[in-house]
């Protein structure tokens, strides 16, 4: 194309170009392409362009391709936005989503008030699945991880105390640690990972699915069937599963503290026993059911506000987690200013 221009710049100017495609073998819409751009080229020379040597679907791909107007901007480059519209958007997402989540828990108390009335509708057995599910098909990675932290605890500590040949106090180090932060803070993030993710992607895939919107139809409250039971389960399965990853912790310093350090088995239960409350394993307890209802909250918002496609399932899993994760350690940093304050 570039060579019949030059010549129709240099030598006599063109009337009318014409196409011999007798030797042509197979073509594809690379073919197409290059036409319609010599089409284009010749349109602004005026030079006009004889089709009838084209094969026929050629010509008939090429009437679609001008029958079609290509879309306005379609060609202009993504500008970058400025600085204070890009605040405005932020600010705008930000209380769009604000909205939503004081929506959703309004719903959630609504659907609350009506389980305390017995006038809730949902499935006993999908609330003991789920039951099943956040709690003993959880015991196994709570069991590791707190096991394990139990032991990092203990040898952080043991570094420290043996400067001073303190090493009998392990046994406070992890008792405490783990009663009243590390159990709930651990079993918490396990859960906004295993647990969280898994409501988002459920009640995801029962959007895309068209689910939700068909209990709707039905009269069916989706707050009540598919969120309720779930934020049930994680209230009372999370202060069980932090009582066990507190025994499971306090195993691990032992672990550690009579394994490593000569501390004799007696010495560690007695000193472990002088170091621990009640006070200590009710503020563990409590931040672990508040835990398990930020989480709940977290993974039935991103799925109840899934798209319809496969990729916001997985977007909405995602979401669920990071959004977990991150009010747990917000509101764990708040409680911990708190009983600061007051002497806990």
């Amino acid at each position: 194309m570039e060579e019949i221009l030059k010549q129709a710049d240099s030598g006599p100017p063109l009337q009318r170009i014409a196409f011999d495609t007798h030797d042509l073998g197979r073509w594809d819409s690379g073919l197409i392409t290059f036409l319609i751009k010599v089409f284009h080229q010749f349109s602004h020379r005026q030079i006009d362009t004889n089709r009838e040597g084209l094969p026929d679907g050629v010509r008939r791909l090429l009437d679609l391709a001008a029958a079609v107007p290509e879309k306005k901007d379609a060609r202009k480059e993504a500008l970058r936005e400025p600085f204070l519209v890009q605040v405005g958007r932020a600010s705008m997402d930000i209380a769009r989503q604000t909205g939503a989540l004081v929506t959703f828990l309004g719903e959630s108390t609504i659907a609350f008030g009506k389980l305390f009335v017995g006038k809730a509708k949902f499935r006993r057995s999908d609330l003991w699945l789920t039951i099943q599910q956040c709690g003993v098909d959880a015991l196994p990675i709570v069991t590791l991880i707190s096991f394990l932290v139990g032991m990092i605890l203990a040898f952080v500590g043991a570094v420290q105390l043996a400067m001073f040949g303190a090493q009998i106090f392990i046994a406070n180090l992890v008792g405490i640690a783990m009663a009243r932060e590390m159990a709930a803070i651990m079993t918490g993030i396990i859960m906004a990972g295993r647990t969280g993710a898994a409501f988002a992607a459920q009640i995801g895939t029962m959007q895309v699915n068209e689910e939700v919107d068909a209990l709707i139809t039905m009269g069916v409250s989706p707050m009540e069937f598919l969120v309720l039971p779930r934020m049930l389960a994680l209230i009372v399965m999370m202060p069980l599963l932090c009582l066990y990853a507190n025994l499971v912790g306090i195993l691990g310093g032992f672990v550690v503290g009579t394994g490593m350090f000569d501390i004799s088995f007696t010495q560690y239960m007695e000193q472990t026993r002088l170091a621990l409350n009640l006070t200590h394993f009710g503020l563990g307890i409590f931040k672990s059911a508040v835990f398990g209802v930020l989480v709940a909250i977290a993974g039935c918002l991103r799925g109840m506000e899934c798209g319809r496609s496969a990729s916001a399932v997985g977007d909405a899993a995602t979401s669920a987690v990071v959004t977990s994760i991150v009010l747990i350690v917000v509101v764990d940093g708040i409680l911990a200013v708190i009983t600061n304050i007051i002497g806990i």
